[in-house]
């Protein structure tokens, strides 16, 4: 793909409550874009994003949309649409990814390790009980950024744990509290980058965790045992196997103490900021940032076989 003949739109900001978060990440892109000297025009998506895409003339998107309409293949649906190659994975593997009971379910049915868990609905008449012993993670099945996430060590803070998750989605996921490292693995295609551990000073990697500069330590590469980072290397391949990947993902798992990786989920457009995961790890294997936009961008395709 040429790129340099390309009007390139990147696609930022959104509807979902990850939007703050989307314009930084957009706006970086942007920045690398006009640094290599391509065309890029940034468009702060809103309900007449189809409008802008037409006005502005994009030729190809950089999907730099968090959260819902952004990365669960609504997005990709208008793109395929209006016939506009875009960065990512497409619609069938945005949407798998992106709900993270789908994503569970297929985990389990490829034997791909991730931690036991249960299924709520907003529905449900009789009161959710749970059927672990405590800690648990409790989340909603549709938002990013650990928004609307708790860890449940007591049994008096189940309930608004409960009601926190359903204020964001009608599906509720709880899952088997596991104890070990956090770690990030970005994918270039099925080729797995140098591991990310993440280490919250807080000791959980929520929303201000993640995008307040000094509240959490990273270790690229991560201190694994060449057994262990295999291991981990090769479970991420099978995750953008089963979920469809496309481009350049990331694979997050909780290493635990018996050295076997449990996969959280994959983000198919992760974080481009000044203390994202992805950037970092593309750094360490020797990838600047603006050259990491434009693998981003070479990948972009139309997803017809969906």
């Amino acid at each position: 793909m040429e790129l340099k003949e390309k009007t390139i739109g990147v696609l930022m900001g959104g509807l979902s409550p990850e939007r703050e978060v989307s314009l930084t990440s957009g706006k970086a892109v942007l920045e690398a874009v006009k640094k290599k000297g391509l065309t890029g025009v940034g468009i702060d998506v809103d309900n007449n994003v189809a409008s802008a895409l037409i006005k502005n003339k994009i030729d190809l998107a950089f999907i730099a949309l968090h959260g819902v309409y952004g990365e669960d293949g609504a997005i990709q649906g208008l793109l395929e649409y209006a016939k506009i190659p875009y960065t990512g994975p497409g619609i069938l593997g945005s949407a798998l990814a992106y709900d993270k009971v789908k994503s569970k379910e297929i985990f389990k049915l490829n034997n791909i390790p991730t931690a036991d868990y249960q299924v709520f609905y907003r529905s449900q008449k009789k009161k959710p009980q749970c059927a672990f012993d405590l800690p648990v993670v409790v989340k909603p099945s549709n938002q990013g950024s650990s928004i609307g996430i708790s860890i449940v060590r007591e049994k008096k803070e189940w309930q608004p744990a409960m009601d926190l998750a359903f204020g964001y989605a009608e599906e509720v996921l709880v899952e088997k509290f596991i104890d070990g490292k956090l770690l990030a693995i970005g994918m270039n295609g099925e080729q797995a980058m140098p591991i990310v551990h993440i280490r919250p000073k807080s000791g959980f990697y929520d929303y201000e965790a993640k995008y307040t500069s000094g509240k959490t330590d990273y270790i690229c590469p991560a201190d694994l045992s060449p057994t262990e980072t295999q291991r981990c290397q090769d479970t991420a391949a099978k995750v953008y196997q089963a979920l469809r990947g496309s481009g350049m993902p990331r694979v997050d798992v909780i290493l635990d103490s018996e050295g076997t990786p449990h996969v959280l989920e994959m983000n198919t457009i992760p974080g481009m900021t000044s203390t994202s995961l992805l950037p970092m790890a593309a750094k360490e294997s020797g990838m600047e940032f603006e050259d990491l936009v434009i693998e981003i961008l070479k990948s972009a395709q139309l997803d017809y076989s969906e």
